[in-house]
C-alpha cells in the first residue's frame, strides 16, 4: 500500500517532498490501516519548464535518500510523489518502483498507484497477476490513447472482480494529469483509502492523508469516492487549470 500527493500551480517542491516523507514515515497518519511505513521504494514525476515530464524513481526509502534526488531543487507548476509499501514480498525493487510507464500517442503515460488490484490481470484475459499496478495501467489506459475517457474509466473500474483493495492513483501524461479516487464499499480501512484535497490562493494539492504543516486540517476537503478529477495541461508548462 503506498501515500500518494499531487501539487499544481505554484509551490515548493521541497515542501511536497517533505509532506511526502511525512507520509512515508507514519507522522500524519490518521487511519484505521495497519500500514505506518512505506519503505519500499519511492517516485516523483514533474513537469518542465517547456510543459514535457520528467521522473525519478529509487527503490530505497525516501526518508533516506530525498536529499540525493533532484525534487528539492525543482521548479515546476506539476508535482506528483508517491511512497510505496509493497503488498507483495516478490514486487520489489526498481522494476516495481512508481511511476510505472505505459507508450501513449503522445508521449507516456505515468501511474502512481496506492492499492491492490490482484484481480485486474481477469479483465485482461491474463491466467494470472504478476504485478497487480502494472496490469491496472494496461487496463485503464488503451494502447496509444492520449486521453483518459472519464466515463468509460469509470466503467472500467466498476467492472474489477471482487477481491482487492484500491484502485486510488495519480495518471499523467504531458498533456492531462488525472486523481483517481476509487475504493469499493466493502474494503476495509475505509480511512487508509481517503484522500483530500487542499485549495490555496495559488495552488491545489490532492494527498493520501492530512498533512498539517501544509495547511491546517480544517482547510482540508475529502475528496468524493468513486470520483476522477481531471487537470487539463497546457503545452508551456505553466497555467493549468
Amino acid at each position: 500500500m503506498c501515500r500518494l500527493i499531487l501539487a499544481k500551480g505554484r509551490f515548493s517542491s521541497s515542501a511536497i517532498l517533505d509532506a511526502a516523507i511525512m507520509m512515508s514515515s507514519g507522522q500524519t497518519a490518521d487511519h484505521e490501516g495497519p500500514t505506518q511505513q512505506h519503505p519500499n521504494g519511492w517516485g516523483a514525476v514533474w513537469r518542465d519548464p517547456g510543459g514535457g515530464l520528467s521522473i525519478h524513481r529509487d527503490p530505497r526509502r525516501i526518508n533516506d535518500t530525498a536529499d540525493e534526488s533532484p525534487i528539492r531543487g525543482v521548479e515546476t507548476d506539476l508535482l506528483a510523489v508517491h511512497v510505496r509499501h509493497a503488498t507483495l514480498a516478490r514486487n520489489q525493487g526498481l522494476q516495481c518502483t512508481h511511476p510505472l510507464a505505459r507508450p501513449g500517442a503522445k508521449g507516456p503515460w505515468y501511474l502512481l498507484h496506492n492499492g491492490f488490484l490482484p484481480t485486474v490481470h481477469q479483465r485482461l484475459g491474463k491466467e494470472r497477476s504478476e504485478f497487480d499496478s502494472a496490469e491496472y495501467l494496461e487496463y485503464l489506459v488503451p494502447e496509444n490513447a492520449h486521453t483518459l475517457d472519464i466515463d468509460a474509466a469509470l466503467s472500467k473500474l466498476r467492472a474489477i472482480p471482487p477481491g482487492g483493495t484500491s484502485a486510488n492513483a495519480i495518471l499523467m501524461n504531458a498533456e492531462w494529469a488525472y486523481v483517481i479516487h476509487w475504493t469499493p464499499q466493502e474494503v476495509p480501512y475505509r480511512r487508509y483509502f481517503s484522500m483530500h484535497q487542499l485549495a490555496l490562493e495559488d495552488c491545489t494539492i490532492y494527498a493520501s492523508e492530512i498533512i498539517p504543516a501544509l495547511a491546517p486540517r480544517e482547510r482540508w476537503a475529502p475528496l468524493p469516492q468513486r470520483h476522477i478529477v481531471p487537470i487539463k495541461l497546457n503545452a508551456h508548462g505553466r497555467g493549468l487549470s
